[in-house]
């Protein structure tokens, strides 16, 4: 059986940096739980912007710095790159809120050796979370695609919930949450 665990931008600045939460940093120990625990591969997301972050389309609409490579916020929180490092994990760097690479990746290996399920864990649950788990169901509509939402935090607890129903309507299981 082939299991795909995708861990999206679990960065500083998205825990307890500048676009940081209590309920990031309250998933954190359960996302290092999943990935220690995890009977398949691990892939990651990075979100990574440039210096001139503010000038671009998104920095225009969410006018808060953060995830500026090679900058504290940018990297992954300490545990989770220790993982990285001991597994050598595929990191997927990505300039917005989805990764088409990794989605393309996915797809590819897809179609040498089928994936029986692709899990999605993370942050921020509204954006990236979302963006990445549409675009892998998008790639690969005959492969379940599940959320972990024990595992994932939105921007608010409202925005969380909305998305999670969002996803729901798109066929992508959502696990660890009360409707």
């Amino acid at each position: 059986m082939s299991k795909y665990l995708v861990v999206v931008d679990m960065q500083k600045d998205f825990i307890d940096g500048s676009l940081g939460s209590a309920e990031a940093l309250a998933i954190l120990p359960k996302v290092i739980e999943k990935i220690k625990n995890f009977p398949g591969t691990v892939v990651y997301t990075r979100d990574t912007h440039e210096e001139n972050y503010l000038e671009t389309l998104e920095g225009k609409k969410l006018p808060v710095v953060h995830c500026v490579r090679d900058t504290e916020g940018w990297k992954f929180q300490e545990d989770i790159q220790e993982l990285i490092t001991a597994n050598r994990s595929l990191v997927f760097d990505k300039e917005t809120f989805g990764s088409i690479q990794m989605a393309g990746c996915l797809q590819g290996i897809d179609r040498m050796a089928p994936i029986d399920e692709v899990i999605v864990v993370g942050l921020c649950t509204d954006i990236c979370v979302m963006a990445n788990a549409v675009l892998i169901r998008t790639a690969m509509p005959n492969t379940p695609v599940r959320v972990d939402a024990s595992c994932c935090a939105g921007s608010t607890p409202e925005a969380h919930r909305c998305a999670l129903e969002a996803m729901k309507s798109l066929q992508i299981d959502v696990d660890g949450f009360d409707f």
